[in-house]
């Protein structure tokens, strides 16, 4: 017969039994943390025996979900919602496995630190209530509780992304006006992308309010393929409207200043379209304010140089 302090088996039972104190120690919760998950209903009854309270494998399973959910960032009563909703004698992994989904991240980038140190080198030395006020303003660092040297990098490449614009010259209030009104673009964009596949792929999952393990596993399954859609598909986009704009905002500028779309010829001057990788060497080699310049003085040095070809004197 077990004594205080040690797990027993029931005859005629197949599953362990447990008083608190063992519990608390197969499952790494406290005494009192277990009696406050019993006080807000996250914990089913314990069973009366005697004066003792026992507990069973259910609990420890029950106390091992939680644990796990409090790492993921899950509030106490979001537990309990959750819990009480899915709690339907079918076990909660297929559950579980479609929240670590939807809730994991949706690209392939992870999270880093940066030092203060760092982040002032990054900055070019700006001083320190500047350089952390604006970059936690604009969410490319957070604070970290009890650490005052040290933050958490949410996105690595949009820090990187924020340091290049700032050292071209961009002040930190524009590139946060800039982000804050690009963010409110894209966040439309992923709300369209969500409506769009729960009414073409996701709706017949909606239809069952306490779905089997098995459709959840399904429908978890679905969005692990389909994850990486949305960004691939903004990627693309962006790439292709980017360089049609650029192009297009470049050749309208050049059109605009260089000799070569004059308006003092007598006829009409055909505009010159120039190959995109002709003007990125010239911006290369002479800086974007002497484009223009550039390109009509090796136009006017190359018409004068078969110019004086075609007086020269032949030698045969």
């Amino acid at each position: 017969m077990s004594g205080p302090g040690q797990s027993s088996a029931v005859a005629g039972r197949s599953s362990a039994e447990y008083r608190i104190e063992d519990l608390a120690h197969a499952s790494g919760a406290t005494v009192r943390t277990i009696r406050a998950y019993q006080d807000r209903g996250l914990l089913p009854t314990p069973e009366r025996r005697g004066r003792a309270n026992m507990y069973r494998d259910t609990h420890l399973a029950r106390l091992r979900q939680i644990a796990d959910l409090l790492d993921r960032g899950y509030t106490l009563a979001s537990i309990k919602e959750l819990l009480e909703a899915w709690d339907t004698g079918r076990g909660l992994g297929g559950v579980l496995g479609l929240v670590a989904e939807v809730h994991g991240p949706w690209s392939d980038e992870r999270a880093d630190r940066i030092t203060l140190a760092e982040l002032n080198t990054r900055f070019g030395g700006s001083p320190y209530d500047e350089t952390v006020a604006e970059a936690v303003e604009l969410g490319v660092i957070e604070r970290i509780p009890g650490q005052d040297d040290e933050f958490l990098v949410p996105s690595p490449h949009e820090l990187a992304v924020v340091v290049e614009l700032y050292a071209a010259g961009v002040p930190l209030s524009a590139i946060s006006h800039h982000l804050t009104e690009l963010r409110r673009q894209v966040e439309q964009i992923a709300s369209r992308f969500l409506e769009f596949t729960t009414e073409h792929v996701f709706a017949r999952y909606l239809g069952h309010r306490r779905p089997t393990d098995l459709y959840a596993a399904d429908a978890a399954a679905m969005v692990r393929r389909l994850r990486p859609l949305a960004q691939h598909t903004i990627d693309a986009e962006l790439a292709c409207a980017m360089r049609t704009f650029a192009t297009r905002h470049l050749q309208r500028h050049l059109g605009a200043d260089t000799p070569l779309a004059s308006e003092t010829s007598t006829s009409a001057t055909p505009k010159v379209d120039l190959p995109t990788e002709t003007i990125r060497s010239v911006q290369r080699l002479v800086g974007p304010e002497n484009v223009s310049a550039f390109i009509a003085a090796a136009a006017e040095r190359e018409v004068q140089s078969r110019t004086l070809d075609a007086l020269a004197p032949s030698t045969g």
